[in-house]
């Protein structure tokens, strides 16, 4: 749910038989699908409008995306998109971010430059940040938990110019439809900050350690 570039579905894709991955944004699911697995495909849709003849999973991913939707509705619907022993995971960091040497903060100054102080959320803005009630809402749509599984994240990884680029793009508050016809503007600037950062075009992060939380139902 909310797969972006594909940055969770991807690394998961080789455990199951299929993975759908699906995202609101179209420029996010052509990228997800540019790099996809043959057992991948991905669907440009919101989660309100599940199930959408999309069948039964096994289990059914939120990577920092849940608190974006319309909370109640998409957990019953989840609850019965899942198999009998199916469950929600709920991936409590970012999938494709850490610390390094990428300069998030100058990012997120250009972003605030584009389209504001106060931060965006699809079609609308959230002044008061993002509304979280995970426990209370699938605890009401029948799930049990969360069992939590604890990942340390000490590996560093080599980030491309495009991989940053890709990240940006994947955060709700920074996702390409929200710059209207100003995006290449917003891209080429967001290059010419990469570059001034490293004229190599690459960069390194390690990871930050994430919490898993497992909904059963």
């Amino acid at each position: 749910m909310g797969c972006g570039p594909g940055s969770l579905i991807h690394p998961l894709a080789p455990l199951f038989a299929d993975a759908v991955g699906i995202d609101a944004d179209r420029h996010m699911v052509r990228e997800a699908e540019r790099n996809a697995a043959p057992n991948e495909r991905f669907v440009c849709m919101r989660a309100e409008e599940l199930p959408a003849d999309l069948g039964l999973f096994d289990v059914v991913a939120f990577a920092q995306s849940f608190h974006w939707l319309e909370q109640q509705p998409v957990a019953a619907t989840v609850r019965a998109m899942l198999t009998r022993n199916g469950a929600v995971v709920y991936v409590g960091a970012t999938t494709h971010m850490g610390d390094g040497d990428v300069p998030r903060a100058e990012i997120d100054e250009l972003v605030r430059a584009y389209l504001g102080p106060v931060r965006r959320a699809g079609r609308g803005a959230l002044p008061d940040g993002t509304p979280w009630n995970e426990a209370e809402v699938f605890t009401a749509a029948g799930f049990h938990g969360p069992t939590r599984v604890e990942i340390a994240a000490d590996q560093v990884y080599e980030r491309t110019d495009d991989d940053v680029v890709a990240s940006v793009f994947s955060m709700s508050y920074a996702a390409p439809h929200l710059f209207g016809d100003r995006l290449g503007e917003f891209e080429g600037d967001l290059r010419l900050l990469l570059r001034r950062a490293s004229t190599s075009g690459r960069f390194t992060e390690r990871l930050r350690p994430m919490t898993l939380r497992i909904w059963r139902i």
